[in-house]
């Protein structure tokens, strides 16, 4: 239990923060089949299916404040050391640890996503991954786009899914081999109802983190209720959204839902606001991800 002036200063300098700172057939109905070797010539052959490869040999991360690490080290701030996707941390065993080794990855690994960053911002990163020509792009975005100031500006359905798909073609026009991990939204709404028990959290909050589910914390009126559901349902569209246009891309793999379903606990919440990942939470991300990358089977 920190002492009251000690949750005074903490709020200050986090104030101080942030002020400064998404049939017919084939022949006409008159018309014998073929058959034989003229049916076999007339068949066109079917492109084989390109097998997952579960030891890529280079990672860049694209996506938001999750994946940069923020708020799992300190005040409002990255800490990309401690990311579950690129991070060199021990404690975390990021992905691209497991899967290169400590020595590789810290070579053969980028991080390009950006705290904040909604879908709309995925494309222009994608582009910079690109150029490191990477065997494995990993994404992790969405949750901004419902952490607005109100539900009305939450990013739609279909803007999502444009600005998602969008991303995708702008890397398949540079790597079109190149194997791609979604994960999904996490839950947001578990989020604060675990984080609404920590009071300094609840204060930290105020200070506008993720207005439209976190706002009002200890309302439990309808008003309240209904703006939070509706946070959830638009969390659970977009991943639905991932998990469509992930499954037209033959080289794409969501994770099933696996991080909006995992219960993140107060181990795994950030100490400093009680919403993003502790370091504990994003070495429980690198796990799902590494499952889902190294399954023989999506």
């Amino acid at each position: 239990m920190r002492k009251p002036h000690r949750s005074r200063t903490v709020l200050a300098v986090l104030a101080a923060a942030v002020l400064g700172v998404s049939g017919c057939d084939a022949v006409g109905g008159d018309s014998s089949a073929p058959d034989g070797t003229a049916a076999q010539k007339a068949r066109p052959s079917p492109s084989p299916t390109p097998s997952w490869d579960r030891t890529p040999a280079s990672i860049a991360a694209v996506g938001d404040s999750i994946t940069r690490g923020f708020d799992a080290c300190g005040v409002l701030s990255d800490c990309p050391e401690v990311s579950w996707a690129t991070g060199s941390s021990a404690r975390v065993d990021s992905l691209a640890v497991r899967l290169l080794g400590r020595a590789k990855a810290a070579e053969r690994s980028w991080n390009y996503a950006v705290s904040g960053a909604r879908m709309a911002d995925l494309a222009g990163q994608m582009a910079q991954a690109a150029t490191r020509r990477p065997e494995l792009v990993t994404v992790m975005a969405g949750a901004n786009d419902a952490c607005r100031d109100s539900t009305s500006e939450m990013t739609s359905v279909a803007a999502f899914r444009t600005e998602f798909e969008d991303a995708m073609s702008t890397l398949r026009d540079a790597l079109p081999k190149a194997q791609v991990y979604v994960a999904s939204v996490p839950n947001l709404k578990r989020l604060w109802s675990e984080g609404r028990a920590n009071p300094l959290g609840k204060q930290v909050w105020k200070l506008g983190i993720c207005p439209s589910m976190l706002g009002d914390a200890d309302a439990l009126d309808s008003a309240a209720t209904l703006r939070r559901d509706t946070v959830q349902q638009r969390v659970e569209a977009y991943n639905e959204v991932l998990e469509k246009v992930c499954a037209k891309d033959e080289r794409c793999r969501f994770d099933g839902g696996a991080v909006h379903d995992y219960r993140f606990g107060t181990e795994q919440l950030s100490h400093w606001d009680w919403f993003h990942p502790s370091v504990n939470g994003q070495a429980r991300l690198a796990e799902i991800a590494y499952r889902t990358v190294t399954a023989r089977k999506a």
